[in-house]
């Protein structure tokens, strides 16, 4: 099985972005919006309601993943150790 999320990014904007309730994560570049949202629903236990990705100049594939408000991005951030 191949792991489609590679890491969570922590910048600035990352950061900022927490407090919409959305994870910034670097993906496989190859995972398509359905796969990234079942990944983290599966992985965290989560409901996700949209997933917005590029591909960034270095030929990366980011994801924006926004939960539902029910959820916090920023407790699954400190549950693995980020924060």
């Amino acid at each position: 099985m191949v792991m489609l999320i590679k890491c969570f990014l922590v910048t600035e904007k990352a950061v900022s972005l927490l407090e919409k309730n959305v994870l910034t994560a670097i993906v496989d570049i190859r995972a398509k919006k359905p796969d990234i949202k079942r990944e983290i629903e599966r992985l965290f236990n989560v409901e996700v309601e949209k997933v917005n990705t590029l591909i960034t100049p270095k030929g990366e594939k980011k994801a924006y993943i926004k939960l539902k408000p029910e959820y916090s991005a920023e407790e699954i951030l400190s549950k693995l150790g980020v924060f």
